[in-house]
């Protein structure tokens, strides 16, 4: 027996936007303790750690651990009909997940439970060396900034800033950001930390962080980069591991 019910459907949507900016199926674990996915991008460059604690459900009826494996790309289709004051309830029944949106009618869609080609048990273990709390809509900005010369980023951590720099074809780009300053609420140090990603798998990641929400950031040299944020009372933790010239 499972059903899970959400009194604002578009809130579930926005959860599942933060997933499907990445992968394409995934299982979802129904514990007693919320509902979690951890799942690879299809080239294994990233990575996604999603949990949802029982609180952010108004019903939570589950009688034990529940697998449910899903095209997450499906289940975004779905949830884009989501209309504002529509609640959601998700049954799982038959092999099949039950999405049933209440408003002014029901309606209801069913979607089929798969086999995941690919599971993910754990995460990436790194000890960095510099965490940095930053704005979301400035590191968004950021990004944007980035792409017009470059299609990899270089972000670097120092006691008193947080830097990129891209460099491409058509030109380059520094950007400074003082840890005193609007934008950066921490940086906290045990030593300089500086590595280089792929941009458009870091814009995927960042695109769906809620407007006035700070992200955090993990930094280590050539290490993995450690990304994580809220979307109400779910968190939302990013893995990408660093591009290393060839």
């Amino acid at each position: 027996m499972l059903e899970l019910k959400i009194d604002n459907a578009k809130y579930w949507k926005e959860c599942i936007d933060t997933i499907v900016n990445l992968v394409d199926e995934g299982v979802f674990n129904v514990t007693k303790e919320g509902v979690t996915l951890k799942a690879m991008d299809p080239s294994s460059i990233s990575m996604i750690s999603f949990f949802m604690p029982t609180k952010a459900f108004s019903k939570y009826d589950v009688d034990k651990n529940v697998a449910l494996g899903l095209n997450i790309d499906n289940l975004s289709k779905i949830m884009s009909r989501a209309r504002d004051g529509e609640s959601l309830i998700m049954k799982e029944h038959d092999n099949k997940l039950t999405l049933e949106f209440s408003g002014q009618s029901k309606r209801r869609f069913k979607t089929q439970l798969i086999d995941v080609r690919k599971s993910v048990d754990k995460e990436p273990s790194v000890q960095f060396d510099a965490d940095v709390e930053i704005n979301g809509e400035t590191l968004k900005e950021l990004v944007k900034d980035a792409t017009i010369v470059s299609e990899y980023i270089s972000l670097k951590a120092t006691k008193d800033q947080f830097t990129i720099d891209c460099r491409g074809d058509s030109g380059e780009l520094n950007e400074e950001h003082l840890s005193d300053g609007n934008s950066i609420k921490k940086i906290k140090t045990e030593k300089n930390a500086e590595a280089t990603f792929n941009l458009q798998f870091l814009e995927n990641m960042v695109k769906s962080c809620p407007a006035g929400n700070y992200i955090s950031i993990g930094l280590k040299s050539n290490e993995p980069l450690k990304l994580t944020y809220k979307v109400g009372e779910a968190q939302i933790t990013y893995y990408l591991a660093p591009y290393m010239e060839s």
